[in-house]
């Protein structure tokens, strides 16, 4: 199967530079089942990183414009590469092939893991907005926490070591103070140092990885021959009559 991760921003153009997108698309690939291919996709104009609400609305509508590219080109199926899911619901209503979301899945995977589970952010100013990401997912009664290791998304891997030994400082008092039964990642950069099996086997509780929980989630609808529901999802009545996203642009 062929699988893309699109990008929500113009990675390739700003700080971390097309050497992490490859790096991003090797460690996917890495991850994968035998069969299945995935490709890093990233979109040419948008926010350098997502650390808002105001700065993931300006991603959506270059990653809706990329999604259904993907989906004409012919791929299986499509994991819009943010926590917060940017266009989710957008691009299941105009899409066929499935389309996942890393935190709807890391989620719903942590809540089967234990009774409660915790979420690793950036910033405070996210926490609020990452409990009504579980809210949405349907499992705000097993979230233990949201909380915030004050790092910038374009500083997580400047310094890896000092990364790691934050995140298990914050993820201990996840378990020792909000009883957590485990953790996830709720950034992409986060996930994609690859850390979790090491900060897992510090701290004692499954670490959900965002990224290798969207691709799995990915991997087995495509397997199953399953998508997203089109009576949850209906295709936009303007779009049903043959009116194509551009006809429905004004100016």
């Amino acid at each position: 199967m062929r699988i893309a991760y699109v990008v929500p921003g113009p990675m390739s153009k700003g700080p971390m530079g097309l050497a992490e997108v490859k790096r991003r698309e090797r460690l996917l690939n890495n991850w994968a089942f035998d069969g299945t291919t995935v490709e890093v996709r990233d979109v040419a104009e948008g926010p350098a990183s997502i650390e808002s609400a105001y700065e993931e609305m300006l991603s959506i509508p270059p990653t809706l414009d990329l999604l259904m590219r993907c989906e004409s080109e012919g791929y299986d199926a499509a994991i819009i590469g943010c926590f917060g899911d940017p266009g989710l619901e957008a691009a299941r209503e105009l899409l066929t092939m499935p389309v996942v979301g890393p935190c709807e899945s890391s989620m719903l995977l942590a809540a089967a893991l234990g009774h409660k589970f915790s979420v690793l952010t950036i910033f405070d100013t996210l926490i609020a907005g990452q409990e009504y990401l579980a809210v949405k997912a349907g499992v705000r009664e097993k979230l233990a926490s949201v909380r915030a290791t004050g790092i910038p998304v374009l500083q997580l891997m400047s310094d890896p070591a000092a990364t790691k030994a934050k995140m298990i400082d914050i993820a201990t008092r996840c378990v020792e103070q909000d009883r957590a039964d485990a953790i996830l990642f709720g950034c992409m950069t986060m996930s994609f140092l690859d850390m979790s099996d090491e900060i897992s086997a510090t701290v004692g509780v499954p670490f959900v990885n965002a990224g290798k929980a969207a691709l799995k989630q990915a991997e087995t609808l495509v397997s199953m021959n399953l998508s997203h529901s089109k009576t949850a999802y209906a295709t936009p009545p303007k779009v049903s009559t043959g009116k194509t996203v551009a006809d429905l642009r004004v100016g």
